[in-house]
């Protein structure tokens, strides 16, 4: 307890910026549609959220080597809060989509200053406790923000003053700790191609564990509003998604480490693929029956990404895995970023689901893939620890760090 009570002010930033940034995806997707927005440009808000975040962890590192943390941290929450104000300023698709590189961007740079602050601070025998409680608070303050939108009023001023207030809130904690800066951390490099080498099958999972999250995330409330839920319905679908992703962590991490991760990327695939089929046939059964299907498609898929880390890092030394869990996060990235956009152009053109049937076609190719990986390489005999892995930019930040010092 007196160990976390250390972090207390990096906590509770993540907590307020977490309510912040995890409530603006879900209010842009309905204030989009409550304007007149097309759901391709609804679509397009979430793909520039992602590109925003490519963008931030590339420079993340550069400020924040300039500038120190707490600065850093201030200027990226600076650049959130006006993105969010700037809303009802200027109400245009294309507009906003700049507004949510803006967003992306804080989130990155946030991310990457609090994570390497955490790990900066640790050490080994603590690791665990401390990234627990962190991971449990980030998810805890995640699944709230995807309530904020049953209260905050669409495509108005106060409803994104709100959440920029938020934004500005989590620089106090940060700012005020009297907790002494740490150095910036070295930067492994930049190696994508080293990922697919040691393992194409997990290359192949984090691109469709980013497929299945930013399009539901970013795209969900467009579904929501298709079939016919409410606003306060909507904010429980998106929270049923996260409560079912954080409920999964713990049993799928003892099959990874009790099986061949391979057959649990498989299964977990199969149960994805089934859990899309549910909540498509789910929105003509009630409200109920939608959010135990957002559950189960939060089950099934959240834990996706953590697996095909760990079956990455089964291929790799302990000199290689902060590069190799760059490089995942980069596949992931460019997954996140092409996903919203294609699955809202799916949606207007099929139907609402569409959505479902396009997360669907990605598992179907995981499965394949991963049926023919397990003809390609026996059985792994040496396991590294399961342990979930949040898909925020620290990693990331560290390895374009290392990009501009070339």
């Amino acid at each position: 307890m007196r160990l976390m009570i250390s972090f207390a002010s990096l906590l509770l930033s993540v907590i307020l910026l977490q309510l912040s940034s995890g409530g603006v995806g879900p209010l842009d997707a309905v204030s989009g549609l409550t304007v007149g927005f097309s759901k391709a440009e609804v679509g397009l808000l979430g793909s520039a959220h992602f590109l925003g975040f490519f963008i931030g962890c590339w420079w993340a590192p550069r400020l924040m080597g300039s500038v120190g943390h707490s600065r850093g941290f201030a200027v990226f929450t600076a650049l959130g809060a006006i993105g969010l104000l700037a809303h009802m300023l200027w109400v245009d698709p294309f507009a906003w989509a700049l507004m949510r590189i803006a967003t992306g961007l804080c989130i990155a740079g946030c991310y990457t200053v609090i994570e390497a602050w955490l790990n900066a601070k640790i050490t080994n025998e603590t690791r665990g406790r401390v990234m627990g409680g962190y991971r449990i608070v980030d998810m805890g303050a995640s699944l709230c923000a995807q309530l904020l939108i049953g209260v905050l009023e669409p495509a108005h001023y106060v409803s994104y003053n709100v959440l920029a207030i938020l934004c500005c809130a989590a620089i106090l904690p940060l700012a005020m700790t009297r907790n002494a800066q740490p150095e910036t951390p070295a930067a492994p490099r930049l190696k994508p191609g080293m990922a697919w080498s040691m393992s194409p099958l997990a290359v192949g999972g984090v691109i469709v564990a980013a497929l299945s999250s930013a399009s539901f995330r970013m795209v969900g409330p467009v579904y929501g509003q298709e079939v016919g839920l409410q606003l306060d319905q909507i904010a429980f679908f998106l929270a049923s998604f996260v409560l079912g992703g954080a409920l999964a962590q713990w049993p799928m991490g003892w099959l990874a480490d009790k099986y061949d991760r391979r057959w649990v990327l498989i299964w977990l695939s199969v149960a994805a693929v089934l859990s899309c089929g549910t909540t498509m046939l789910a929105g003509g059964v009630g409200t109920l029956g939608v959010m135990l299907a957002a559950g189960i498609f939060g089950f099934t898929t959240f834990p996706i990404f953590s697996v095909s880390a760990a079956h990455a890092n089964d291929f790799a030394t302990s000199e290689q895995r902060v590069e190799l869990s760059a490089a995942l996060m980069f596949w992931y990235a460019l997954g996140a970023i092409a996903s919203p956009y294609i699955s809202s152009k799916l949606i207007t053109a099929y139907g609402p689901g569409a959505l479902f049937a396009f997360v669907a076609v990605g598992h179907l190719g995981l499965i394949l893939f991963g049926l023919t990986r397990m003809r390609a390489r026996p059985t792994v005999e040496d396991k590294t620890p399961y342990t979930y892995t949040p898909r925020t930019s620290f990693s990331m930040g560290q390895l374009f760090g290392r990009l501009r010092d070339k």
